[in-house]
């Protein structure tokens, strides 16, 4: 038997099939991955835009290691090494006054919801129709997706749903009892869907003129992902809560969540036993050095995708790029796969980009390459 069939073997017996997969991938460098069977790939799924150094960065490999030498979980009971110098850091490149860390973007988004309604005293969410915001009790009551929120009702957090984009609707749905308007600057799940021009600009206002908070959801498109530290840093908007993940760390589990001034939880009104650990810090202080040095190609790099597949009409905003595919996306997934490139498919038909934000130039050629054949194939 060969090792992916020991893998699939050993998974249908005892995990959960909560997941649809057919490759086994045991190494990773920079943009590429190799399978059990030795295939080697590009990667532009990326952990689903989470691996945004590339894998097993050296930077990053050395700080886990040089900090699970020395001290590998002490809980937040105690000062922790990096806590406070990554908090700096994510405040610094945010514009928010204070941060809290999670080990998720789900319970970033948790920490969040908390966050609004014992700081407003109201209850109740507004957020956008195919928006995602996790799979937690909690998170799942702002996502939009009834296929994964409504066989787990009733939340315990009422929520009212509006189109992406649509202003009139979101002024209807924020009363007086709204706390928060949850937004991801651009959809991720969806498809890479942006957003008309002024949205933001346009939620701000509602939020401002209500006395609810604007949460931006940076858990895909924050950490360097659309060319900025978060995507919101494309307008003027300055949001009163930023939720972070994904990116954040490389890898190694983490969240963040930021908030302007006068908006903090006070002593013993949230918690976690791993959040902000050594291990995590170092990761994500590491990670954030090597996309300083990045950042300023993060569009560029964006652009030649874009004109790569210019054919296509992708929609891309630095190295988050989106296509509309309809129900052809499975096969020219699989197509891609085939050919040395990895890619997913989104909701909706939507074939979805987000590779390691180190992906050179000759990589990005090679992907456009083969999703053009790929596609050309398929839809022309």
């Amino acid at each position: 038997m060969d090792k992916t069939s020991q893998y699939k073997a050993l998974d249908e017996r005892y995990y959960m099939p909560a997941f649809s997969r057919d490759l086994a991938l045991v190494k990773g460098a920079g943009s590429k991955v190799w399978d059990a069977q030795g295939k080697e790939y590009i990667d532009c799924v990326a952990g689903i835009a989470v691996c945004s150094t590339g894998h097993c960065h050296p930077a990053v490999v050395k700080a886990i290691c040089d900090q699970a030498h020395e001290l590998i979980h002490c809980s937040n009971l105690y000062y922790i090494p990096h806590q406070g110098e990554l908090a700096k850091k994510l405040v610094e490149i945010t514009g928010m006054h204070k941060a809290f860390f999670s080990n998720s973007g789900a319970e970033a988004t948790d920490a969040a919801l908390k966050l609004a309604r014992v700081r407003t005293g109201k209850k109740k969410f507004v957020s956008f129709v195919h928006g995602f915001h996790g799979r937690t009790v909690g998170s799942l009551a702002v996502t939009h997706k009834p296929a994964i929120r409504e066989p787990f009702e009733p939340l315990g957090l009422k929520c009212t749903f509006v189109e992406y984009g649509d202003l009139d609707g979101l002024e209807k749905a924020v009363d007086a009892d709204t706390a928060g308007v949850l937004v991801e600057p651009i959809q991720g799940e969806a498809g890479v869907i942006i957003p008309p021009d002024s949205f933001l600009e346009g939620i701000r206002e509602i939020c401002d003129n209500t006395g609810s908070l604007m949460i931006a959801d940076e858990v895909q498109t924050g950490m360097g992902r659309t060319g900025r530290w978060l995507a919101v840093q494309h307008t003027r908007v300055k949001p009163d809560i930023v939720t972070l993940a994904k990116g954040i760390a490389s890898g190694f589990p983490m969240g963040a969540l930021l908030a302007r001034e006068d908006l903090e939880f006070k002593k013993s009104e949230h918690g976690s036993t791993f959040a902000g650990g050594p291990l995590a810090c170092s990761a994500a202080l590491a990670t954030i050095g090597v996309i300083e040095k990045i950042l300023p190609d993060i569009c560029r790099k964006g652009e030649r995708f874009g004109k790569g597949l210019e054919k296509f009409d992708p929609r891309f905003r630095g190295l988050m790029i989106g296509m509309s595919i309809g129900d052809a996306c499975p096969e020219i997934q699989k197509k891609c796969a085939g050919q040395g490139v990895l890619v997913n498919c989104a909701a909706d038909g939507n074939l979805r980009l987000v590779p390691p934000l180190v992906i050179t130039d000759e990589e990005i050629d090679c992907v456009v390459r083969v999703l053009n054949g790929a596609l050309g194939q398929v839809m022309l």
